[in-house]
This record gives structure tokens, C-alpha cells and sequence, in this order.
């Protein structure tokens, strides 16, 4: 059965592959600081059902500790080396099965094998405190090969780093007007796809939170990352077969190639 993908809004995934469920960065929540979620309803309770949840870096909208806690009894919760020190909380989480990796390190979550990969991009929680852990991105093997980007800009090396993949979750865009270079925004995203040569995408990361009082303010930029995606991936990488989801959509990439 091919890998079937859902998206819950910004880096909230569903990733199924060999009768395993996984889950990326969860963020069931309907306010986080200054953002509120503009677009998608909430997943629904079932959304945070996984036998393992992957977290690419500590930043609060990725590592969201109310989120996690909604995980049942025994899932694995897989972080960056160092994410325990760094957010003490993590701690008080006693029922999860939390594992930590660094760049290279494996873990084998039932058929599925999960590689930790680099990601380019500021990992440390927020206020910075004097614990870091690096940002990571995921390859998930199963039937399929899946690349879950977390938060990165595009970096020398990533085809290398990341290895052959099949689809690839990349993130598109923010929840601010301006992004840094540890970031994808659609261009970038398309250049990354380019040299990944998945055989599917799915973009990430975009549309879903803004910040409170800038509703009228560039809304293009919360709004259109996705489809410009979609149209500089078609110039970029024609080969591959790129999926714009909408929130709580799924697919199954290869029973569309």
C-alpha cells in the first residue's frame, strides 16, 4: 500500500507507510502567542493518534507541549539530541516513550526506519537559554522513502544529506511577511525540490498561522505560497509530481505518478 499523506496546517502531518502512523511537528492549537490560525479547522481528535511522533526543532509552533500532550500512553516521541535539557517540560510528558537523535542516527518505529538528516536553520527554544539542540529534518523508509524537511533554508549538500527520496514534505513559507535564509519560502523550495528529485511533493509550512493584526498587511504573503510553489516547481523540477493540499486533505503521491 503506497505512503498516504494528510496535512493538518503548517508543519502538522500525517505520514502512513506500512501500516505505521507517523505524526510531525503537532500543533493542535487554535492561538500560540501572537498567532491565531487563519485557515483550516482544528484536526480532529484522531489527528493525534501515531505510534511515533517526529519534532524537527524546539521553536514552540514545532515543539508544542500542549499538543504533545494529547499523545496516548506509549507513543514514541522522537527530538533533536539535547531537546530534554533544553525544554525541561519535556519531562513531565512521563507516559511518551521520548527518544533523542543527532544528525545520521537511526530509529526503527515498527516497519519504518527513521534517519535524522541536518536542516539549516536556529533550533534553540526561545527565549534562548543556555541548552541547544540542533534542528533536524527526517527520512522515513518504509514502502516509500519520505522526507520531512522541518525548518530549513536551502543549504550545500542536501541532496547528499537527505539521500534518494520519493516525497518530500518541504516547508513554503512562514507565519511573518518576512523570511530569513534558514527558511524556504516558494523559490527556494522549488530550487530544493530540484535537487531532491523526489518523484512527489508536498508543500508545507504556509497558510495556516498569521500573526494577530496583520490580517490586511501583504496578506499575499500568507495566502499564495503555496500556488507559487506549484508554478516555480513546474519550471524548476517538471518531473515531479507536486500536491497543494487543503488543510485535513490527503493523498497518496505514487497512485498519482
Amino acid at each position: 500500500m503506497p505512503v498516504e499523506i494528510t496535512w493538518w496546517g503548517h508543519a502538522t502531518c500525517t505520514v502512513e507507510d506500512s501500516g505505521v502512523r507517523l505524526l510531525t511537528d503537532p500543533l493542535f492549537a487554535r492561538r500560540l502567542a501572537h498567532l491565531r490560525r487563519r485557515r483550516g479547522a482544528l484536526p480532529p481528535p484522531d489527528a493525534a493518534v501515531a505510534d511515533a511522533v517526529l519534532v524537527s526543532h524546539m521553536h514552540s509552533d514545532h515543539l508544542h507541549l500542549p499538543s504533545l500532550a494529547r499523545l496516548a500512553p506509549g507513543t514514541t516521541l522522537i527530538v533533536p539530541r539535547g531537546a530534554s535539557r533544553a525544554v525541561p517540560a519535556l519531562r513531565r510528558l512521563s507516559w511518551l516513550r521520548i527518544t533523542e537523535v543527532a544528525v545520521g542516527e537511526e530509529v526503527r518505529v515498527k516497519d519504518l526506519l527513521v534517519r535524522a538528516v541536518p536542516a539549516l536553520h536556529d533550533g534553540r527554544r526561545l527565549p534562548v537559554g543556555p541548552h541547544r539542540a540542533p534542528a533536524l529534518g527526517y527520512v522515513v523508509t518504509g514502502e516509500e522513502r519520505t522526507y520531512f524537511a522541518g525548518d530549513t533554508g536551502l543549504f550545500d549538500g542536501m541532496a547528499e544529506a537527505v539521500g534518494p527520496v520519493d516525497v518530500a514534505l518541504l516547508p513554503v513559507g512562514g507565519w511573518g511577511p518576512f523570511l530569513g535564509h534558514e527558511h524556504l519560502d516558494a523559490g527556494r523550495a522549488a530550487q530544493a525540490l530540484a535537487r531532491l528529485a523526489p518523484a512527489a511533493a508536498v508543500p508545507v509550512h504556509y497558510g495556516t498561522y498569521w500573526p494577530i493584526g496583520l490580517d490586511g498587511f501583504r496578506p499575499h504573503e500568507f495566502h499564495s505560497p503555496g500556488d507559487e510553489f506549484v508554478r516555480k516547481a513546474a519550471r524548476l523540477a517538471p518531473e515531479v509530481a507536486v500536491h497543494r493540499l487543503g488543510h485535513g486533505e490527503s493523498v497518496r503521491p505514487e497512485a498519482t505518478r
